[in-house]
This record gives C-alpha cells, structure tokens and sequence, in this order.
C-alpha cells in the first residue's frame, strides 16, 4: 500500500540521547546509562572539546566509559555524551497475543477460548474472528466508546 513521508521504522526505535558528567579532576570512569556497542557509538565532549575514541576514551562492557586522562574540575557537568543514531530493539510478544500462521501466512489462526479477562478501553477498538468462547469465571469488559466486533 503507498504512504506519503517517511519510512515506518522496521522495530521499536528511539532517537538518541545525551548524559552529563562533572568532572573532578581526579576520576577517569564513568557508568554509561545505555549500552553501546564500541567507542565510536557515542561523541564525548569535555570543557567543550570533541574527544577523539580509542586515544581519549574507551568503552568496556558497554556502560563503562573509561578517559585516558581525568577530565577536568569545572563548575557543572562539563562531559557531554551523545548516543549517536537510534537504538534498536526487540519485542517479542506474549504466546498468545501471536497467533499462528498456515499457507505461508496467507491465514492467521487464533485460539477460540478467552480464559483471560479483558478490557476494550473507550479509545479502543477491538476485533476477534469466532466462533468464541468466554471460559467460566472470565469477564470481557468493553467500556462506554469502546468497540469489540466478532466476526
């Protein structure tokens, strides 16, 4: 189906981000809050000077950002790093919210019995192909707005 603008992204991803240190003069490690997976993954900044990967810095075990040299004392954070282009991840869903799929995903199955209460909430719509059956003890709540179609 064509689509004007960009891409969909092909997984979950997020734009990248900067952390702030504060150097002290004296401490030359520090604990990255995401991990990446070589020096050349973030740009580091002390006192407003780009530092150069693999000379200035290192990155082990992904989150520890070690300096060659203790970056400098100055009031405020003065180490700047930014998390260079976006972050991939994956999620896998639950067994079954997947479903199945036969003749090479020309169809998708599903189970036919609900033994899971739920709520279709007033912003939602929600649809299930039947014939299906509500296990004993289960509810399915559909709030005012909301939408739940068996088909």
């Amino acid at each position: 189906m064509p689509f004007l603008g960009n891409s969909p992204p092909r997984n979950f991803e997020s734009l990248p981000s900067v952390q702030e240190f504060s150097g002290d003069g004296s401490v030359t490690v520090f604990t990255l809050t995401t991990s990446v997976s070589s020096s050349q993954s973030i740009l580091v900044s002390v006192d407003g000077v780009i530092q150069e990967a693999g000379d200035s810095y290192t990155v082990t075990s992904g989150t520890t950002l070690t300096f060659s040299g203790a970056p400098s004392s100055n009031s405020g954070n003065n180490i700047f790093v930014v998390y260079l282009g976006k972050t991939a991840t994956t999620i896998t869903p639950a067994l079954e919210n997947k479903g199945t799929f036969k003749a090479g995903s020309i169809f998708r199955t599903n189970i036919q019995t609900l033994s899971t209460s739920v709520t279709i909430l007033a912003s939602e719509n929600a649809q299930v192909t039947g014939p299906l059956t509500v296990a004993s003890g289960i509810t399915v709540t559909v709030e005012d707005g909301g939408r739940l179609v068996v088909t």
